[in-house]
């Protein structure tokens, strides 16, 4: 089935919404027979989402993935991924998030963006930052529906890029100098990652700068008023029931969020 139709990719959609919708674990889909290029895994991705927009979630922007050297030298990839946020995905800051909406969850570090233009296309660094109203410490909730978290390029982003919540700082105002800002994630009280906003793409703007980009080869613009995720800092962190999560962000101040028991 490697040149699907429409209607196929729209039933591999449905596989993978429904099994972010009850958090039950697949397979990947190359082992259940769906073999995928990367524009069709993008199409079952746009379908997935479609379907969780007709349930009554609203789009309020997208996530980075792969804004490492070494994540994209590990997936054998020379690009970043991206998939859509959700309000549904939000968790407000020093809230708390139900365990059981997840199968492995994991927490990252980032920054996020929030924009007071729209982008789209191909931006200089200067017209990216020039399109952000502000920015926050945030700390993103990934969630690979693939059985022992097992994914190929195509199966994560079939897979919205796993990403499943977020939750946002307080906002600050544009105009920080974001290129190698300290960022420490706690578990309880307990330092669990340590890492610097350098860690994506150098400049968390660059990261931005491609969001516009891809966001255009889509044929898609990023409206304003949009979040933007620019990218894990450090490694994912495991969550477990009841755990407290914590990010301190050098100059961005703190995010927030409790795991449910």
């Amino acid at each position: 089935m490697s040149q699907q139709s429409n209607p196929a990719l729209a039933s591999v959609a449905e596989i993978v919404d429904g099994a972010a919708m009850n958090a039950e674990a697949i397979e990947q889909l190359s082992h259940q027979g769906h073999e995928l290029t990367l524009t069709q895994a993008y199409e079952v991705q746009a379908l997935s989402v479609a379907r969780r927009i007709e349930r009554g979630e609203r789009l309020v922007g997208i996530k980075m993935g792969f804004t490492s050297r070494a994540k994209m030298l590990q997936m054998g990839v020379d690009d970043l991924i991206w998939g859509p946020l959700t309000d549904a995905m939000a968790i407000e800051d020093g809230g708390e998030t139900d365990f059981s909406r997840y199968i492995h969850p994991r927490v990252e570090p980032e920054i996020a963006f929030l924009l007071k233009k729209p982008l789209s296309g191909q931006v200089s660094m200067s017209e990216a930052m020039a399109a952000v109203e502000a920015v926050a410490p945030a700390l993103e909730i990934i969630d690979s529906r693939y059985s022992n978290f097992k994914f190929s390029l195509e199966d994560v982003v079939a897979d919205n890029c796993s990403s499943t919540g977020f939750c946002i700082g307080a906002w600050q105002a544009a105009g920080l100098d974001l290129s190698n800002l300290g960022m420490v994630m706690e578990i309880d009280g307990v330092a669990a990652k340590i890492g610097s906003s350098a860690a994506i793409l150098g400049n968390p703007y660059r990261s931005l700068v491609a969001a516009a980009r891809v966001a255009g080869e889509a044929g898609k613009t990023l409206p304003a008023g949009s979040i933007v995720l620019a990218g894990a800092a450090t490694a994912a962190e495991a969550l477990t029931p009841g755990v407290h999560v914590k990010l301190h962000s050098e100059k961005l101040g703190c995010a927030e969020f409790t795991v449910a028991k």
